[in-house]
């Protein structure tokens, strides 16, 4: 399978289940600096994926899978045994999909596109961080007493979550009131697939955590 993937974005967390999970992954580099982006030999990549963003996987009989949720359960599931994604119509699977939900709707999009694209304008930059300061109490409460999201273990969830929350000191968001997250961030940032992960994309963001 290929994932096509750029520095510094939500890509990561695809790379760190895969690694989490033992699934070897052909990476290839998007340029998301171009418009329209592009891959290493020029072409436009809209041409693979028509929404034109990452990650992408481009599973092994030629179909594609987008959205970083999707992508992120279908590493999980390839992988039982890794215990990365609850069983399916477990309650665990639904606080699961609940939480991966979050972060993708409250968290994810909410740092990404404003809080990197100064264009965008202070007025709505400032509106996003607070946004995200009024969520991030329900991860710290979420933290208490607990190593991981979802679970007892590292799992997707976990992998998406550190991806996002580790733009925090790039995009200007104060984490300094959230001891539990700042612990969190810690423990994951420490993980060998995080550190590999961020090799493998050339991450730069983030590595404050």
């Amino acid at each position: 399978m290929k994932l096509y993937y750029a520095s510094n974005t939500c890509s990561l967390a695809a790379q760190i289940v895969a690694l989490e999970a033992d699934i070897e992954l052909q990476g290839e580099k998007v340029d998301i600096h171009q418009q329209p982006h592009v891959l290493a030999d020029g072409s436009p990549f809209t041409a693979v994926n028509p929404k034109g963003y990452v990650p992408a996987l481009e599973l092994d009989d030629g179909r594609l899978l987008t959205e970083g949720v999707a992508i992120l359960t279908f590493l999980s599931d390839l992988r039982p045994d890794a215990a990365l994604a609850p069983r399916d119509k477990s309650l665990a699977r639904y606080e699961y999909l609940q939480w991966m939900t979050f972060i993708a709707t409250e968290l994810h999009k909410s740092y990404s596109p404003w809080l990197f694209h100064p264009e965008v304008g202070a007025m709505a930059q400032d509106a996003a961080r607070q946004k995200i300061g009024e969520r991030l109490p329900i991860v710290e409460a979420r933290l208490v007493g607990r190593d991981h999201l979802v679970g007892e273990r590292f799992t997707a969830v976990d992998a998406y979550a550190f991806t996002i929350l580790s733009w925090s000191t790039y995009a200007g968001v104060a984490l300094s009131g959230f001891p539990k997250i700042e612990r969190y961030l810690r423990a994951i940032a420490a993980r060998p697939s995080v550190r590999q992960a961020r090799v493998a994309h050339g991450n730069l963001i983030g590595q404050e955590s």
